[in-house]
């Protein structure tokens, strides 16, 4: 894995993510966006198995992680439509600088 690749998944998970995790991860699975869709799932999986969505003691505290869930589960979701793009992304020989051609046409006079 390179720098550009590790940093764009710091970037994504955080800074307290173990980096050699991640390259154990990334060895396996082979793209940074399977590492990062991975990472996310275990700490989804983590909030909703490992405790109560919500813990409320009337008139003391009241904790409530459904709103960490749907932010991870907005954040898979953004991963997997593929956004943000990924510097080891296969980009199918096309370049983010694109120029097409359009044909313009008359339109009937009235």
């Amino acid at each position: 894995m390179d720098d550009a690749t590790r940093a764009w998944l710091i970037s994504q998970l955080g800074t307290a993510t173990d980096l050699n995790d991640l390259d154990q991860r990334y060895t396996r699975l082979g793209t940074a966006r399977a590492v990062a869709i991975e990472v996310l799932y275990e700490r989804k999986a983590a909030l909703v198995m490992g405790q109560p969505a919500s813990v409320n003691v009337s008139s003391v505290v009241s904790v409530s992680y459904t709103e960490n869930i749907k932010a991870l589960e907005r954040q898979i979701a953004a991963l997997e439509a593929g956004d943000p793009p990924a510097p080891d992304d296969p980009t199918d020989g096309i370049s983010s600088t694109r120029f097409d051609v359009i044909q313009l046409r008359e339109r009937p006079r009235r």
